[in-house]
């Protein structure tokens, strides 16, 4: 790939130490009841049985999951809908905001406020997403080259190691697919999701820009309608 971003490597360290369940939860719901309106079954859905997954891992409780599905059936329960933000952070950095949510009217004034207030603007629709591509993104517990040729076997575009995993992409349409391939290799799949995926990365070395990013995308991690924040940046090492 062109560029990774250290966002969705600093967020996975986040959520597991985060001490807010109920707010990870209330994100994995809104993933699951926008899925679920594709079809309430996991097994004919595969973008649900990925969102069901992904909570089952977070240890989100199964009727917590189940009234999530429901929810798309209940017609006295406000209905979500997706929601697609852009913006520019601190440095030049570009950022895409998804959000589920059953009010617009409320949703992006909290999105502008916590870019505005945290030193980021938001742009127009198209200006910043063209610096993206929508990709399937999977982490294998892998490493080593027999376990890069066994994932590309399985369909992966591209794949590389970090952290002694694989950061496995997918074409956005082949993620389910992908994953299953690689299920069935015998490797073990701790995480999949469709990304934001960088064309190219911001390299950010200046310890301001850095704490000024980082302050950015946590405040708009932490709004409740937001299910996931992606940028370009690529804070230095020795910044994190």
């Amino acid at each position: 790939m062109s560029g990774h971003s250290k966002w969705s490597t600093i967020k996975r360290a986040k959520e597991a130490t985060d001490a807010k369940r109920g707010a990870i939860f209330t994100k994995l719901g809104n993933q699951i009841a926008l899925a679920a309106k594709g079809g309430t079954d996991p097994e004919t859905n595969s973008t649900l049985a990925l969102a069901v997954e992904r909570a089952k891992a977070a240890n989100m409780p199964l009727n917590n999951i189940q009234r999530a599905i429901d929810r798309v059936a209940d017609k006295s329960a406000a209905q979500l809908q997706e929601v697609v933000y852009e913006g520019y952070g601190p440095g030049g950095t570009g950022i895409i905001i998804e959000a589920a949510t059953d009010n617009k009217n409320r949703t992006f004034p909290e999105v502008r406020t916590a870019m505005t207030k945290n030193g980021g603007t938001m742009a127009e629709p198209g200006s910043v997403a063209f610096q993206f591509t929508r990709k399937g993104v999977i982490r294998v517990a892998a490493s080593g080259e027999d376990a890069l040729l066994e994932i590309l076997d399985a369909g992966a575009e591209d794949a590389v190691e970090e952290d002694g995993e694989m950061v496995v992409y997918t074409a956005a349409t082949d993620l389910a697919k992908v994953r299953e391939a690689v299920k069935a290799s015998g490797l073990e799949v701790k995480d999949a999701e469709l990304q934001y995926v960088p064309n190219n990365t911001i390299e950010v070395t200046d310890p301001e820009v850095a704490r000024k990013i980082m302050k950015v995308m946590d405040a708009l991690d932490d709004l409740d309608d937001v299910t996931n924040v992606h940028s370009n940046f690529d804070i230095a090492e020795n910044l994190l």
